[in-house]
Formats: C-alpha cells, structure tokens, sequence
C-alpha cells in the first residue's frame, strides 16, 4: 500500500513541497501520486507551462509523466541497494513550470520491506574455551548480518538450550545488535571436548525472518593467567583524510605468565564491521593502530574498534577493549554550484525582479551587474533583475557567481552564465536633420533621383527596419505625390515631374519614418525643394510692329550710314526674357517705373496676351522712348543691338536713351 503524506510550503510564493512514500520492490508502473493534482495545479495548463523535472534530480527508480503529473514507479527499488545501511531513505526530485518560474520539491521515502533475513558471514562458528574457564567469562561471538533497518533490523540472537552456556545481546551506540557467549558452569575437556549448538539471528519483522550458523565449542586445557588491558575503553580523534598509516593509539595488554603463555598478540574481535576493517589495521605484536583507508568524515563522524589481545600459550583466554575514533571535519570539499534552470534572454522592459536563474547553493555575485542574489527556498536562490535594462547600452551580460564555505582554509566555487537582454521597440526613429533643403534645377527629367533622407533607429532586427513615406499634403490643389516620391526602403527622394521655376518656385513636404516593431514608433521631417532657375527663356520683342520686319527709333544729330534707322511710326518697343537673373531685374524695375509713360496701352494689353501664348511670363513690359535726362542710366535691357557694342558711354547719354536700329527677319 502507498501512503501518500502531502505537505506544502511556499517561500516567497516561489517554491513548494510535497512528499509521498512508495515501499521497495514496488512493480513498475506503481502509481506513487499526482503531483499537479496534490499542488493543486491547473492540468490544462501544465504542457503550456512547460511542467518538467530538474534535469539534474532525475531517478533512475521514479517517472513523472509531464502531461497529467502522475509520479510511477520505473524500476523496481532495493532500499539496501539505493540507501545501504541508512536509517531514513529518500529520493528527490524538483518539478517546475514556467511563465511564471515555479519550482516544487518532491521528496519520495522508500520505505523498507523485511525482504532479507539476517545471515552469519560463516554457517560454521568455532570458540575454544579453556577448561580453566571461569563461570561468568564472556566469548563475543560472530554478528549476523540484517541489510533490512528499522523495525525489519536485527532484533536479537538465541541459542540452543543447554547447561553450560545463555546468550547476552548486546546493544551497540549505532543501534548494531551482538552477542557474547556466557559461561555458566565450568567445562571439563575430559568428560567433553567439544560441545555443538545451533546459533539464531532473528530479525523484528512480521513475521520475523531468522538466520542460523553452528556453533562449536572446543575445551581446551587451562592457562592460567589472561592478557589484561589498561583500560576497557580508549578515545581517539582523527582527521579524516589522515595519510595511510597515521598511528591512532598503541595498545598495551599485560599477562603474567612467563614463555609463549605471556607472549601476547593483538587482532580485531570477531565481530567488527568490514568496513572498520578496510580502514583501520592493527599490528598483532605491537598493538599500533593505524590508518588503513580513506577516512571520511561525511561517510560517518565516528567509528568503534574492538579489539582482542590473546597470548601464545596453550587454552589461551583472549581480553577485550574498544577504541572509540573521532573522525574531525577538515574542509576538504568546495562548494558546489548547480544551476537547476537559467534565462538565456531577458527583455530591456523586464521588471526588477525577474528571474534569471535558480541554484541550488548560497553565492555572491560578482561585478557591477544589474543583478542580485534572493533567497527562495532551503538552500534554493534565484538571480533576479536588480534594476532596468536597457540593450541599447548593453546586450548582454556575464554574471559570475561564487560560492564560499566557512572553513580554514576557506575553498570557493564559482561558474559563469551569460544574459542576453533582448531588444524591445523603445526608440522612435530619428531623422539626421530636422529640414532638408533641396535644390533641383528647373528643367528636372522626370523621375529623377533628387536627395536622400536618412532616419537612425538604435534597436535591433524588426524593431529597427525602418519604412520611408511621404505625408499627404496638396502643393498647387494637387497631391504631392504627383510631384515626389520616395523610396521606402532607402529614403531615397526622386521628382516625377518636370518643375518649371516660373510656374513654381518652392515647395515643402514632410516626410515620416517608421518602424517595423510593435507598437511602431514613428518621427517626421521637411523637405524644402528650391527650384533652380535657369536661362532657358529668351527675349521676345512684341511691339512695335515696323516694317519689313524692322522697328526703330528716332535718333537726334546727323547720323553716318550704316548707324541706326529712325521709325516715327515706331513708338513702343518691348522686350522680354523669362529667364532669371539681369533680364528679370530688368523687368521689374522698368515696369515700375516706365509703364505709365507707355503711349500705347492697347498694344501693352494685346502684349501681354501674347506673351502668355508664348509661354513667357505675364510680365511683360514695353519700353517707352523717353529723353535721356529721365532715362540716364536706369534702364537696362537683355536685348543685344548690333553696333551698340560700339559706342562710347559718353555718347550713350545724349539724346534719346535708347538710339539704337535693330533689324527683324521679315516673315511676311
């Protein structure tokens, strides 16, 4: 029958207990108990948890089926095989589950069966016994051996009723049962030499098993006198790991007989463990006990020796003693660090306190890490986040734990993990500049590549892919996308039209960089695109109208031949040029000063209709012939006049301001 003994703990809402017992020799498939079931667990959710058993407290014996939480025998269990001689035995186990990290301790007790009956180490045991004997003399006989603990153990001992001999069981400090033959009256070799008796172990489990040996008893002939120790208990310390041959105590018996009967040899009794034996020895002539083996003082803290001098005469009657050894602790094991479960990432957005990873052992933490030790549970801890992270200023981090004991000389361990910080969307885009002037020559090709934006995002993967766009916007009542386009993965600007610098001068557009993580993050800039002009209009003379495709002016004084042609009939002249720069100044200047005078307002009207045909600009002005001291040298002209070139500049003020013939292909 399995008795299931359920007890839960929580410490600090992280880790909980639970413990069962199951008997040895149990069939596999045994049903030990629910785990989820006893913490209370929610089945539906232990596969999306990741319920699973701690690598490390894996047993051969015990399996936990991971998706009902159902602990099952796996193999048979020999508690004597699993635990030796050891009062209590228990398997562990942790389970734990994830999102949130929750660890449990499973503790299973195998519970011993009275599976095996105490045995002799030989079915025949021989005492010789002097005649000389005295009733009350003690013989220690062999001890049987019971694997089985507890109530399953050795109980006692019996022999076959007689008249010369009873049993007295002995009782060891480490509960270890013996027994010693007691002599009631004397023997006489004489009328029997040898007397034979069945010896039985019993052991206290229901119902009891028994082992048996022969026991013979020879009578020898007497002498008289015994080995006699100094005392009947020695106390000795040791240090475990003490070297091979280390002297423990040099034992002394004294016999006063005289001759082999005085000589006396010293032995380990009978009934002393095997293992006592594989760790210490005994020198029969000197009585030296000394180191055999490698004493441990976490296999056992102390050790009795029994031991048994005897002399060399003839019905020779052996003396007893114990020596009790303490074995002191020297601090011969480091610490040691086991990581049950770690973290390989955590987010930059992770709140303090998250865990990182959880050992078994108390360390500290070395370095300046944005982390920190918290104990959980026994000898359980957990790193945890000490503070925010932020991957932009590290990626990842080494944590480096030691663990130290508290001995002389102190002895440390210490491993090593690596956190990776995992990148969150936490930064916006960002533009290199706030504005971005453009100059684009009027003129442009279509489609043309014209500037480039650049936005930097310091995260990582998606979170830092960044999308170019253009927000929408009207630019002369049409959408700006019919003007600009860009390219979403470079930020590369292209103009998908020709722009003609006297139809549009500048315009502005914002563009918006976005990223690829969630929730995006976004950030805008201005573009300002300046239309370059260039000269790519000439001047258009438009009136007047002279003949034979010639207009002039009057010229005063006499005039050489070839000089210039004077048409009365001629009295506006115009000329433009759309193109930016002297011709343009030109313009505006002599339009706001001279275009009043025009004597021809119906021909500047019929102009400017027909430099709007042409495809000039709507500013078109006519020159008017005016004396030179109102004109002097303010008016200026993109028109070239042949000859002109010429003319010295104080000649250029008299009379008229412009004197000048131009001649016109006839195209009548």
């Amino acid at each position: 029958m399995i008795v299931l003994l359920f007890a839960l703990c929580l410490a600090d809402g992280v880790l909980g207990q639970i413990r069962y017992s199951v008997p040895e020799e149990a069939e596999h498939g045994t049903l030990v108990g629910n785990i989820a079931e006893d913490l209370g667990l929610d089945l539906t959710k232990l596969e999306s948890r990741r319920f699973q058993v701690v690598p490390n407290s894996r047993s051969p014996y015990l399996e936990v089926n991971v998706e009902n939480g159902v602990l099952f025998v796996a193999s048979k269990m020999d508690r004597e095989q699993i635990c030796k001689q050891s009062a209590s035995c228990q398997l562990n186990m942790e389970v734990f589950l994830e999102e949130p990290l929750e660890l449990f301790r499973v503790e299973i007790e195998v519970v011993d069966i009275n599976d095996n009956p105490p045995s002799f180490p030989e079915t025949d045991i021989t005492v010789e016994i002097s005649e000389s004997a005295t009733p009350g003399t003690r013989f220690p006989l062999e001890s049987a051996f019971d694997p089985d603990v507890g109530s399953n153990a050795l109980r006692t001992y019996d022999i076959t009723t007689n008249n010369y001999f009873h049993l007295d069981v002995q009782t060891q400090s480490d509960g270890n049962r013996f027994a010693e033959l007691v002599l009631e009256k004397p023997l006489d070799r004489e009328q029997q030499a040898a007397h034979r008796y069945v010896l039985t172990a019993v052991d206290g489990g229901q119902p009891p098993r028994t082992g048996t040996a022969l026991l013979v008893v020879k009578v020898l002939d007497s002498n008289d006198n015994v080995p006699v120790f100094e005392q009947p208990v020695y106390s000795v310390s040791v240090a475990e790991n003490a070297p091979a041959g280390t002297l423990l105590i040099q034992l002394n018996a004294t016999d006063q007989d005289e001759g082999p009967n005085g000589e006396v040899l010293y032995s380990f009794s009978n009934h002393i463990s095997s293992r006592v034996k594989e760790l210490f020895s005994i020198e029969p002539r000197t009585g030296r006990v000394e180191v055999r083996g490698e004493v441990d003082f976490e296999e056992s803290g102390l050790y009795q020796i029994f031991v048994q001098a005897r002399d060399q005469g003839p019905n020779a009657i052996p003396a007893h003693c114990k020596v009790l050894v303490k074995v002191t602790d020297v601090n011969d094991n480091a610490p040691e660090i086991t990581f049950s479960t770690v973290t390989e990432s955590v987010s930059e957005r992770a709140a303090p306190g998250t865990v990182i990873a959880l050992l078994s052992v108390h360390v500290e933490i070395l370095g300046d890490v944005p982390f920190k030790l918290k104990s959980s549970f026994k000898n359980y801890y957990t790193i945890v986040t000490d503070g925010a992270l932020n991957r932009e200023q590290a990626d990842s981090y080494s944590v480096t734990v030691v663990a130290r004991d508290k001995g002389s000389p102190s002895l440390a361990t210490s491993k090593s993990i690596r956190v990776q910080v995992s990148d969150e969307n936490d930064n916006a885009p960002t533009f290199t500049q706030p504005v971005y002037d453009v100059y684009v020559t009027e003129n442009n090709v279509p489609g043309a590549y014209i500037h480039a934006v650049t936005a930097l995002d310091p995260d990582v993967g998606p979170n830092a892919l960044i999308n170019y766009s253009i927000l929408e916007c009207d630019i002369q009542g049409m959408s700006v996308k019919t003007y600009v386009s860009i390219n979403e993965d470079t930020g590369y600007v292209y103009a998908l039209r020709s722009f003609d610098y006297e139809q549009l001068k500048e315009f502005s557009f914002m563009v918006q960089a976005r990223d690829s993580g969630s929730p995006q993050l976004s950030s805008n800039a201005t573009v300002k695109v300046i239309i370059v002009d260039q000269n790519d209009n000439a001047p258009t003379v438009l009136a007047p109208l002279g003949k034979n495709g010639t207009a002039g002016s009057p010229c005063p004084g006499p005039r050489s031949p070839g000089t210039c042609s004077a048409f009365q009939e001629a009295d506006l002249v115009s000329s433009k040029d759309s193109g930016h720069g002297d011709s343009e100044q030109g313009d505006s200047d002599h339009d706001a000063t001279h275009r009043g005078h025009s004597s021809g307002a119906d021909l500047f009207s019929n102009c400017t209709e027909e430099c709007k045909a042409l495809g000039h600009s709507d500013r078109c002005w006519m020159p008017s012939f005016m004396p030179a001291e109102r004109q002097a040298s303010d008016y200026r002209s993109n028109l070239h006049v042949p000859g002109m070139d010429a003319v010295p500049d104080t000649e250029r003020g008299k009379g008229f301001a412009s004197s000048f013939r131009m001649d016109i292909p006839d195209t009548a």
